[in-house]
């Protein structure tokens, strides 16, 4: 039996060390990958899933770390086992090949499930209320709007491209198409 250990994180700038210290000593192989769960294309999880075979144990150290939803934790655990393959939470000491092991890993995706959801309810409240109070969410503005009228007008009056005139602010063309169609509809 192998013990393969899937490690994930989301960004490049997370640091994976939590999870490759705390699997080093328990599992046969380490596989990182840094991708978000929620991404449709994860090359390093499915190749693990492929070499694992019957009796082999996949292991992640946090829940969260493979699975987007309890509905994905749930059937990727019953794909598992399907195939005779174990699975275990490590920080947690979660074995599904048990009934306890199962029914208490079925119980954390719903909870690790609703902290999700409730996470992401909280923080499209704050975004909200910091809109209505004036404030503005997301990146910082490439161009200020002197930048943008004085584009506009040389696109309009001088007759240029809209693609020089981004070449000549040293923008992206469509940094530059973006924002003229946000100024213009902020105006109306």
């Amino acid at each position: 039996m192998k013990k393969i250990a899937y490690i994930r994180v989301s960004t490049p700038d997370q640091r994976h060390d939590r999870q490759v210290e705390g699997l080093r000593e328990i599992c046969d192989e380490l596989h990182v990958e840094t991708q978000s769960a929620c991404s449709t294309k994860r090359p390093v999880y499915n190749e693990v899933l492929k070499r694992l075979e019957s009796g082999d144990m996949l292991v992640v150290w946090d829940l969260d770390r493979a699975f987007r939803s309890v509905v994905d934790a749930l059937t990727e655990a019953e794909k598992l086992r399907a195939r005779g393959v174990h699975f275990q939470i490590a920080n947690l000491n979660i074995d599904t090949s048990t009934p306890a092991g199962i029914f208490v890993y079925t119980m954390l995706s719903a909870l690790a499930e609703f902290e999700r959801r409730t996470l992401s309810q909280r923080t499209k409240e704050g975004m909200a209320a910091a809109r209505k109070k004036g404030s503005r969410i997301g990146r910082p503005r490439v161009l200020t709007d002197e930048q943008l009228q004085e584009a506009r007008w040389r696109i309009e009056v001088g007759g240029k491209t809209t693609a020089s005139v981004a070449r000549e602010m040293d923008v992206p063309q469509w940094t530059l198409s973006r924002s003229l169609r946000r100024q213009a509809e902020t105006v109306q």
